[in-house]
C-alpha cells in the first residue's frame, strides 16, 4: 500500500476553527494550480496553505479564498473572525497538533497541558503593568515542558540568600532618572541577547549577558568580548546541569561566544562535552590549552570572573548600582503567564486561578537587566 504523505496525514486548518474573514492569499499570490502541487503555497499565519486543486479534499488545507478566487464558488466554510473576551481582550490564534487552537477563549479555559496561546493587547489596570504576546514557537508545547526548558536557573541556596548585601551610597535626598537605558549612556558596550531556545540554561546566557557588559564597560570600550554561553554550559559542571539549569552563585572562567558558540535550541539538547580546557598559570589566572572549538577564529583569551556579590532588595539601590556600574542579574520567580510576556514589569497575574494545580506551575529563572 502506498504510504500518505506527511501533508494527507496532517489535520485540516479549518477541523479546529482557524479561519481569516478576509485574508487574500491565493489572490494576493496569484496562484492556482492544477492537480496536485506541493509547492503551491502561500504563508498562512505560522504555517502554509494550499492553492492546488489537491486542497479540496476532506481534510481541507485550502488558503481562505481557494474557492472563490480559484474555483469561482463560496467558501465551503462559515468563516469567522477572531473572537473577544471581557473588557475589550482579544485572543490571538494557535494550532499546533498537540494543543488546539484555542481561538476566542478565555484564559481560564486553557487546556491544562498547553501553554497559553492567547494574546492581551492594552490592559493595564489593577496589578498587570506588562503586555502579553503569543508567540508561535510555544504552539504545540505544554507547561511542563515550558517549566522544564525555557528557564534554567536553581533557586539560591540559604548561603547565598544570607549572603551580606552589598549597600550603596546613596543621599536620602538623591533623586534618579525616570527613564535609563544602558545602551544609551555605554554606545556599542551592552550585548544584545543571546536566544537561550530550548535549553533550560538561563544561568549561563544571563551571567555571560551581564559580564560582557561590565568587561566592555570597566575598560572603557578597550575589550568589548561577547562571552560565551556554552562555554559555561559544558565545562562549568561542578554543581551545575548544563541545559538542566544551574546556579548563579561562583567563581568561573570562560571564553567568547565567537570562540566557543552556543550549539543547540533543540528540545533536550543532549549534554555536550567540554571543548576548552585551561590550566592555571599562577595568581588566579589561567591559560587555554586546546584550541577554539570555532575553527575560523583563533583568539582563545580567557576571562575570569570572582563569585558574584549580592545587592540590596531596594528598587532605588539597584537603580544606582545599574547607572554607575552597568547592568545587573537578576533572578526571578516565574509562573504560566510569563510564557506570554512581551514588555513592561512583570507581575504574576492569576489567569489560571481556580482552575486547578494543572493549570499553575512556576519556576526560578534569570535575566539581565539594563535600565
Amino acid at each position: 500500500a502506498r504510504l500518505r504523505s506527511r501533508r494527507e496525514l496532517a489535520p485540516g486548518l479549518y477541523e479546529q476553527g482557524v479561519y481569516d474573514a478576509s485574508g487574500s492569499y491565493c489572490q494576493r499570490g496569484d496562484v492556482c494550480c492544477r492537480g496536485r502541487d506541493d509547492a503551491c503555497t502561500v504563508p498562512y499565519h505560522d504555517t502554509l496553505c494550499y492553492c492546488d486543486l489537491f486542497c479540496n479534499r476532506t481534510v481541507s488545507d485550502c488558503c481562505p479564498d481557494f474557492w472563490e478566487y480559484c474555483l469561482g464558488i463560496p467558501a465551503p466554510f462559515p468563516k469567522a473572525s477572531a473572537g473577544a473576551g471581557a473588557r475589550g481582550e482579544v485572543f490571538g490564534r494557535s494550532q499546533s497538533p498537540a494543543c488546539p487552537s484555542l481561538l476566542g477563549q478565555q484564559p481560564a479555559a486553557l487546556p491544562a497541558r498547553c501553554l497559553p496561546g492567547w494574546s492581551r493587547r492594552g490592559e493595564r489596570t489593577g496589578s498587570r503593568r506588562w503586555r502579553a504576546a503569543n508567540y508561535s514557537q510555544f504552539w504545540g508545547m505544554t507547561l511542563e515542558d515550558g517549566i522544564r526548558h525555557r528557564l534554567g536557573t536553581f533557586r539560591p541556596s540559604p548561603t547565598v540568600m544570607n549572603m551580606n548585601e552589598l549597600q550603596m551610597n546613596m543621599d536620602s535626598n538623591e533623586v534618579l532618572p525616570r527613564h535609563f537605558d544602558a545602551a544609551a549612556k555605554w554606545p556599542g558596550m551592552i550585548h544584545e541577547p543571546l536566544d537561550q531556545g530550548n535549553c533550560a540554561g538561563s544561568w549561563a546566557f544571563s551571567t555571560a549577558a551581564v559580564a560582557s557588559d561590565r568587561i566592555s564597560i570597566h575598560s572603557m570600550g578597550h575589550m568589548t568580548p561577547a562571552l560565551s554561553p556554552q562555554n559555561l554550559l559544558s565545562c562549568d559542571t561542578r554543581n551545575q546541569q548544563g541545559c538542566s539549569g544551574g546556579r548563579l552563585d561562583g567563581a568561573w572562567w570562560v571564553v567568547t561566544d565567537e570562540c566557543y558558540p552556543f550549539t543547540s535550541q533543540e528540545r533536550q539538547p543532549p549534554a555536550q562535552p567540554c571543548m576548552m580546557h585551561s590550566r592555571s598559570t599562577g595568581r588566579g589566572k589561567r591559560q587555554a590549552t586546546a584550541r577554539c572549538p570555532n575553527p575560523q577564529t583563533h583568539a582563545n583569551d580567557i576571562y575570569q570572573s570572582t563569585p558574584a556579590y549580592r545587592l540590596s532588595s531596594s528598587e532605588k539601590e539597584i537603580m544606582k548600582e545599574l547607572l554607575e556600574n552597568g547592568p545587573v542579574q537578576a533572578i526571578l520567580e516565574v509562573h504560566e503567564d510569563f510564557f506570554m510576556y512581551k514588555s513592561g514589569v512583570y507581575r504574576h497575574t492569576p489567569v489560571a486561578e481556580g482552575k486547578g494545580p494543572k493549570h499553575q506551575r512556576h519556576g526560578t529563572h534569570s535575566v539581565k537587566i539594563t535600565g
